[in-house]
């Protein structure tokens, strides 16, 4: 009996010891989980390249003088050849870092974010690389380049200088900049990046020799002697040089002529496709625009539908005529946007379909967008706050009516919520908040798709219920589908800014003005050749994993949205390995097939027309 009882009391101890195991391994799970919310095996790393690389920029990048505090900011100007040598060091070392550590024994974040370093260490690189061997082409032009780079170098410890060897040395460089500047007379023209970097090269060494300048002159009574008088006409020699620099460049461009005055490099079709390796997106262009064209082909079945509710049968151009001129009194704009804001969160919440933090909702913001914005960007644009795109009291007329009908109530009916939440807006109070060591890592295919997706996903659940309101989403779905098709063809050379616009009026349904506007911000406004394209892509993608995720029963829809907000802006295909824990390599490279071109759209199956 004593046996049987201590037996008995054994055995609830063993209970008790592997429940107290059980528990904590349980809980160690949840730590691990919250730890994994912030941070991986590799993350410090990442933080680690990005302050060295921020240091060394900080460090040879010249103060700009603040005469009225202590705190002096910093020019941003051309990597001198020392600090772009410095930067490829830094690079190559963490290359060597990364080759140290143990890949397969990290966890699925570790294994992501080692690759996403590794593709920005590479990327880098690459951009280096590819300064330093155009620099080489430029530095005919600047054989008066390395005393100031000297100087500019004592200078960052405070070396003491003998002035009058330095007035000395000033003047040496302005007569060898003066035979630089007449031997430029000769040359008939520089080609527009070289120029550009020209131009660039002298205005960084302007803004050194003036750093060098203000560090010593007032303190340094020998200085204050000595340098004023040929410092001045250097730096005005230098300004000088830089605009002739600036004169004689060239646009070298494959664009075919046109009526547009849009000036734009279309950069060919090896550079779109290495582009878009670098970006993880495994389709060459051409089948991008077999895709954009085939979900075009649907947004096109969904317009004669809602055109045929409202009495306009197959003229769909005359539906969107009609919605078009829906647009609500200047001055009015903003509290449409609070009400259309309202709607969209309230769907959101009724849905159940994402987590949306209180603070976010409290704190967003709104602003009125400038007349010389409106120019290249007509519509809305968001982010910590979202920027309306309205008439003001310069505008002409035809503007002011133009840029009404273009943000009528149905067309932003799905761009605030894409500008504000669930899209940029919190987008933006995420990232910041999860993972933001990850913003080198962002890319245009997780900004923008995290954003377009939710337009697919509302319209899917029935967000559009009229069909005034199906037209307003549907033109921007067909604006994304257009974005595609206009860029791509552009940069491969096949069509003119022209016919880009005319394609966004015909095809599209723009307002002139507006298609103008759209087409200048893609081809002039310093946008990525691939940003346009980023759109439609990115959405889909996340339509992809969610069909891949949700639609099989492995998530909720709310899980998989918030899973996939908190692992920042990276490449959706990481996302996807993130969420299914893919087995990956070191040496990953993109593969992942996310739309079938020859299956029905992707976009969504529902019938709208028939709910």
């Amino acid at each position: 009996m004593f046996l049987n009882r201590s037996l008995k009391v054994a055995g609830i101890l063993l209970f008790c010891f592997c429940c107290s195991n059980k528990q904590s391994a349980d809980a160690q799970v949840v730590a691990n989980q919250g730890i994994y919310e912030q941070a991986s095996e590799v993350s410090g790393l990442v933080i680690q390249h990005q302050q060295d690389l921020d240091a060394i920029t900080d460090f040879y990048t010249p103060y700009k003088l603040n005469k009225k505090g202590e705190e002096q900011g910093k020019e941003p100007v051309l990597n001198s050849p020392e600090e772009r040598k410095r930067l490829i060091e830094i690079e190559n070392g963490y290359l060597d870092k990364l080759k140290q550590l143990n890949f397969s024994s990290m966890s699925i974040y570790g294994k992501v974010d080692y690759i996403l370093l590794k593709k920005e260490i590479q990327f880098n690189l690459g951009v280096l690389n590819k300064e330093a061997d155009t620099y080489a082409r430029i530095t005919k032009y600047l054989p008066f380049s390395d005393p100031i780079y000297l100087l500019d170098k004592k200078r960052r410890r405070g070396t003491y200088l003998d002035a009058q060897e330095v007035a000395w040395q000033l003047n040496n460089v302005a007569q060898e900049l003066k035979k630089s500047a007449d031997e430029l007379k000769k040359v008939p023209y520089i080609e527009q990046p070289l120029a550009r970097m020209g131009e660039d090269a002298v205005n960084g060494l302007q803004a050194r020799l003036k750093n060098v300048y203000d560090f010593y002159n007032g303190y340094d009574p020998s200085f204050s002697w000595w340098i004023p008088k040929p410092y001045k006409q250097l730096d005005t020699a230098l300004t000088d040089y830089a605009a002739a620099i600036k004169a004689k460049s060239k646009v070298i461009s494959s664009q075919k002529a046109d009526s547009s005055g849009i000036k734009g490099v279309p950069i060919g079709r090896e550079e779109l496709i290495r582009q878009l390796q670098a970006e993880m997106i495994p389709y060459t262009p051409e089948e991008l625009i077999a895709l954009a064209n085939k979900e075009f082909a649907w947004c096109d079945r969904e317009m004669l539908k809602a055109s045929t509710e409202m009495g306009f049968g197959a003229n769909w151009k005359a539906a969107l005529e009609k919605v078009k001129n829906s647009y609500v009194p200047a001055g009015h704009q903003p509290e449409l946007i609070l009400s259309l804001y309202n709607s969209a969160i309230n769907f959101i919440k009724a849905n159940d379909m994402i987590t949306v933090p209180p603070l976010a909702e409290e704190t967003w913001g709104m602003i009125m967008m400038s007349p010389q914005r409106q120019l290249v960007n007509p519509f809305f644009t968001g982010g910590r706050e979202i920027s309306i795109s309205y008439p003001t009291n310069t505008m002409s007329e035809k503007d002011r009516l133009m840029s009404m009908r273009g943000n009528n109530p149905y067309f932003s009916r799905g761009t605030v919520p894409h500008e504000l939440i669930p899209g940029h807006n919190l987008q933006y109070f995420m990232n910041s908040r999860y993972k933001p060591y990850r913003g080198s890592f962002e890319t245009p295919f997780a900004i923008e798709g995290w954003a377009l997706y939710w337009e697919l996903l509302m319209y899917d659940k029935g967000y559009a219920k009229t069909p005034e309101e199906r037209i307003g989403m549907l033109f921007w779905r067909m604006h994304r589908c257009a974005r595609i098709i206009f860029s791509l063809n552009y940069h491969l050379g096949n069509w003119t800014p022209q016919q880009c616009i005319d394609f966004l009026v015909d095809r599209v349904g723009h307002e002139r003005a507006n298609a103008e506007g759209e087409v200048r911000r893609s081809f002039a406004g310093g946008y990525s050749p691939l940003y346009q394209v980023a759109y439609l892509t990115g959405g889909l993608q996340l339509w992809g994993l969610k069909k891949e995720l949700v639609d099989s029963g492995k998530m909720t829809l709310k899980q998989f949205n918030d899973a996939a907000i908190k692992e920042n802006l990276i490449p959706v295909e990481m996302l996807r390995a993130t969420l299914t824990n893919q087995p990956l390599s070191p040496d990953f490279k993109t593969s992942w097939r996310f739309y079938n071109l020859k299956d029905e759209p992707a976009a969504t199956k529902t019938t709208h027309a028939a709910q």
